[in-house]
């Protein structure tokens, strides 16, 4: 239970809608879709889209000598989201030393890159190709410890892995630190780079990754009556959470969270029990709920299953609350999406504009929901954000404006 009001102050984003709060948001408020064609890993290995950035760069965020060489990649969008979400909020690391700090990241692979490159090199080198290094650089505790490492802080640092809710994960948790009085200040967030050959060939083979590339910037269809499946992709968020008494202003209090698991043959359904006990720990009924940020992916039985749950959590309220999924502007970076989500629901409620569904053009009437392919002005006080995960995991967030 918290105990005081716990506000985010920074916001980290990186993406390939944008890098950074003031990118990101224009970004994503364009109806514009980045999926395309990814063709780094050779033609060999079939067709595969994604949303991806060719150019993204650590160097432009922080010293290279502040990141341990070898870094895995979803490590260094996740330092690019910490420092990027430290400015947002007026702080350097320097301001950070001597509080009472915690850093908790999200993720739901480990650096499939690194494990396997490591594999290839004893396969054709045998005992002198084995790499001692991805004991260090593969795991995802390596994240906190990064982020440690750079800002030159011993803060408390974990790492949730609870697949695709990891970031939300690590965001409710990290509020509860902050909450309890536990920690001052929170670094958290989530962070993902799958786009190597394994696991992305499994998941095109599981049915969650297009399996050609006609069309790419439609692929992503959220809740779109044509949908097929979600596009795997790339990203991070972080944000920084301190207390209400913060001297700095604050985005949005993170009022509720809740995790819950779905029961057999009931897809998503564990999505109602999350956001009521969200509701519940927030102290707020369904109907004080003003928008949605929801999961999503354009998935034909996961979207259809979310719309059911909504229907049984907020009934006939549901037809007045705008709901929004950006997975059609940025594809589903998995552990980081839910992460994403909070950045653009937090600034939702800053700027009073709902984002628009990138995609959704033809309503499906099995996901009655209350969406545009336009961005909509409203001021809104209370969003709830939903993710779910592989596992029949699903976590859920109240955000309410400052």
């Amino acid at each position: 239970m918290m105990q005081r009001r716990v506000k985010i102050t920074g916001i980290g984003p990186v993406t390939p809608a944008g890098i950074g709060r003031e990118a990101f948001w224009r970004g994503i408020l364009e109806p514009v879709s980045r999926i395309r064609p990814f063709t780094k890993l050779g033609e060999e290995n079939g067709p595969l889209v994604a949303a991806f950035m060719a150019d993204f760069d650590v160097e432009h965020y922080l010293d290279r000598s502040r990141v341990a060489k070898n870094a895995a990649r979803h490590t260094e969008f996740a330092l690019a989201g910490a420092m990027l979400a430290l400015r947002d909020a007026g702080l350097a690391a320097e301001n950070l030393r001597g509080m009472n700090c915690a850093v908790v990241t999200g993720s739901s692979l480990l650096d499939f890159g690194g494990i396997g490159s490591a594999i290839e090199s004893v396969a054709k080198r045998g005992l002198r190709g084995v790499k001692g290094k991805v004991v260090y650089t593969t795991t995802l505790t390596s994240v906190p410890d990064a982020i440690n490492q750079a800002l030159g802080i011993t803060a408390r640092a974990m790492t949730l892995q609870s697949s695709c809710c990891s970031g939300l994960d690590a965001i409710g948790y990290s509020a509860e630190l902050v909450g309890s009085g536990e920690a001052d200040l929170a670094i958290c967030g989530g962070t993902e780079a799958p786009l190597h050959r394994f696991p992305i060939l499994e998941l095109r083979a599981a049915g969650l990754t297009p399996p050609n590339i006609e069309m790419a910037e439609r692929m992503a269809r959220p809740f779109d009556l044509w949908r097929t499946t979600g596009v795997v992709s790339e990203g991070a968020c972080m944000f920084i959470l301190e207390p209400e008494d913060s001297p700095r202003p604050g985005y949005s209090f993170v009022s509720g969270y809740a995790f819950a698991n779905d029961e057999p043959n009931a897809l998503c359904g564990g999505m109602v029990r999350s956001g009521r006990l969200a509701m519940a720990q927030a102290r707020m009924r369904p109907d004080r709920i003003d928008a949605i940020s929801a999961w999503g992916p354009g998935h034909k039985l996961i979207d259809a299953a979310e719309a059911r749950a909504m229907q049984s959590l907020f009934g006939a309220d549901l037809a007045r609350i705008p709901v929004v999924s950006i997975k059609g502007a940025i594809g589903n970076p998995l552990g980081a999406t839910p992460a994403i989500q909070v950045a653009a629901a937090a600034l939702a409620q800053r700027f009073e504009t709902i984002p628009p569904t990138v995609n959704w053009d033809y309503p499906d009437p099995e996901c009655p929901l209350n969406l545009s392919n336009r961005a909509r002005l409203l001021a809104h006080e209370a969003t709830l954000v939903n993710a779910h995960g592989v596992g029949n995991v699903n976590a859920a967030l109240i955000l309410r404006r400052c």
